[in-house]
């Protein structure tokens, strides 16, 4: 496992199949390449996580949520690509963009368009959303620095993208895009 500050190292290693911990809003997430299912499948161990709850993808700019338009209506969409007060992930009708391991047993993906400058970094250099579950083994409290990624990790990571977590007093909400249904505030 390697730690470093170096966007364009964490780039190589998610195209490459890797798995890393990167600073969220609020919280260390863990993250991959959404595409490449042995690389989210060995989220969902390192978490522990069944895969039909889902993951949420994460962003940091609006034209890397472009193919997911024809899934909403053009209000919904606006609302996707449209930067909120407090981090929101919002639920968005999917079957045929996201893969089944993303979507577990939901017709459906999270999305959130961050504006956590890391985050936005790292998707603009890989040009595409990355996976986002909160870095903890299930039953466990987030991450909220390095040495607790060690604790909950130790060498399981490909790397650590060493940057500042955001100032959000919580993980992001998830709500229906569609209906503005609250799933978790």
């Amino acid at each position: 496992m390697i730690i470093t500050s170096s966007v364009s190292e964490i780039v190589e290693i998610i195209r490459n199949g890797g798995v890393i911990a990167y600073p969220t809003e609020a919280v260390w997430g863990l993250g991959c390449d959404p595409y490449n299912e042995h690389a989210v499948r060995r989220i969902l161990a390192l978490k522990s996580r069944p895969e039909e709850k889902g993951l949420i993808l994460i962003t940091g700019h609006k034209q890397q949520l472009l193919q997911w338009q024809n899934q909403l209506n053009e209000r919904s969409f606006e609302r996707l690509i449209s930067l909120t007060e407090s981090p929101t992930s919002w639920v968005v009708p999917d079957i045929t963009v996201t893969p089944t391991w993303i979507r577990g047993k939901h017709q459906s993906v999270a999305i959130r368009l961050s504006q956590h400058q890391p985050v936005i970094d790292l998707c603009n250099h890989l040009e595409q959303a990355i996976v986002s579950t909160s870095a903890n083994p299930a039953g466990e409290e987030p991450a909220m620095n390095i040495d607790e990624l060690k604790a909950y990790f130790g060498e399981s990571l490909d790397a650590i993208y060493n940057a500042p977590l955001g100032e959000a007093k919580s993980p992001s909400q998830v709500k229906d895009i569609l209906t503005g249904k609250v799933f978790r505030d």
